[in-house]
């Protein structure tokens, strides 16, 4: 019977170990994805501006460069401080400030208590693209998005102006957040929808519990 006992807990250990190392692959495969979409979407971007206004192409050129750094250094680990992302996204939008005028329009108020708590690189950009992506983006219909922290939880939330035609859905996305949240052991994140916003709340990793 102890030998049973013994053999049986060497095979639930050995599931463990397995289930770590895919779950560590798929976190892996999930981060990848990010960085060919990101520079796809910015290089693209970079050429309307070359042709039509050479000096703001110069300084998104400046901006995606400090976007980009970030990117390489922080897409290495599992998570990131909320302080270096909120300085990411802050440049982040920079970049679409220059690509749409006053069409974007951002307002960030983050509690200073939170800025040590983390969260998975590129959640902020993921979400912000979204947005973007699946709105109407002008200066008759400017685009508003805010983050807020509230009760240990990051908000993002846009006003919701949905573009007309076939645009993929934002699951994509959220479910690349979600998975990420998974692989961690937190909570998941969740959506809000009403008739003018969308809203997603995203938990903080505090320190004690941050997996690096």
């Amino acid at each position: 019977l102890l030998f049973i006992t013994e053999q049986t807990r060497k095979v639930e250990e050995e599931k463990e170990e397995l289930a770590q190392v895919n779950l560590q692959q798929q976190y892996d495969s999930l981060k990848e994805q990010v960085n060919p979409h990101f520079l796809f979407n910015n290089l693209n971007s970079l050429i309307t501006l070359i042709s039509k206004d050479p000096e703001r192409a110069d300084s998104f050129i400046e901006e995606m460069s400090v976007v980009y750094r970030y990117l390489l250094r922080n897409n290495q680990e599992n998570t990131t401080s909320l302080k270096e992302e909120i300085r990411f996204i802050e440049s982040y939008n920079n970049l679409l400030k220059t690509r749409f005028g006053q069409g974007f329009r951002s307002t960030i108020n983050i509690e200073p208590s939170a800025f040590s708590d983390s969260l998975p690189p590129m959640t902020l950009q993921l979400l912000v693209e979204n947005a973007v992506k699946h709105n109407i983006v002008s200066a008759e219909k400017p685009l508003h998005l805010q983050l807020y922290t509230q009760n240990g939880h990051l908000v993002v939330q846009n006003n919701l102006q949905k573009k007309t035609g076939a645009v993929a859905s934002h699951k994509v996305g959220l479910n690349n957040i979600n998975a990420k949240y998974k692989l961690l052991k937190q909570p998941p994140v969740t959506i809000h929808e009403t008739a003018d916003t969308f809203t997603v709340t995203i938990p903080l990793i505090k320190n004690k519990e941050r997996h690096v």
